[in-house]
């Protein structure tokens, strides 16, 4: 069955490039970001690990943990790192889960017999500290990911978590967001102290709380 936002993210045990992980425990308190792989030794996976690698720092500040997952065996992603370094630059810092029985696969619907009946497609979760998905993308197989997107949604999600704000069109972290409909005019003013401008009634613009 399809995973759907707001539904808890599937725990599982999983032996990955880094040991066991049992999910839900290794994310602790924090975010995580699970994204899928068709296979190892693939062109636009090779791309794309090696450059979350380089990008894990800011992960980190945002306390969000990475973990992959690809159908082949941990041994074999070990033997696909180097190649991963090699291309991109950045050693491999996050772990990879062996799922060759296609575990994980299916608990988070990653293969879709339209595309293929043993390969994943590209799909992304980020899912937050109270474990439930907040995000879920599926690109092609054929399509690499784009890591700006990502983080600037876990921006607006780690945001939007803890103020009664959404972000609206290309939004980007510093921009002025859009006051929940659940806040009137009256809490507004006190929620938000360097004020508001009301487009409409139902559309009310404030500085990012956060900065």
């Amino acid at each position: 069955m399809a995973i759907r936002l707001g539904d808890v993210a599937p725990d599982f045990t999983a032996e990955t490039t880094e040991g066991t992980v049992n999910f839900h425990e290794w994310l602790g308190e924090g975010w995580g970001v699970l994204f899928s792989h068709p296979k190892d030794f693939t062109p636009v996976c090779t791309t794309e690990l090696g450059g979350f690698a380089a990008r894990k720092a800011e992960f980190d500040q945002r306390n969000t943990k990475l973990i992959a997952v690809s159908v082949d065996d941990v041994a074999s992603h070990q033997r696909w790192k180097s190649d991963i370094g090699e291309v991109q630059g950045t050693e491999l810092n996050f772990p990879i889960i062996g799922d060759e029985k296609h575990t994980v696969a299916d608990l988070y619907d990653m293969i879709h017999p339209n595309a293929s009946d043993t390969m994943t497609v590209r799909s992304v979760f980020i899912i937050g500290p109270d474990k439930k998905v907040k995000l879920t993308l599926t690109y092609p197989a054929s399509t690499g990911r784009n890591v700006d997107e990502i983080v600037r949604v876990l921006d607006s999600l780690q945001l939007t978590a803890a103020f009664p704000v959404a972000t609206p069109l290309d939004w980007r972290p510093g921009d002025d967001v859009i006051i929940a409909n659940s806040v009137n005019d009256a809490d507004a003013a006190e929620k938000f102290p360097r004020g508001f401008r009301k487009v409409k009634d139902y559309l009310r613009f404030t500085p990012a709380p956060n900065k």
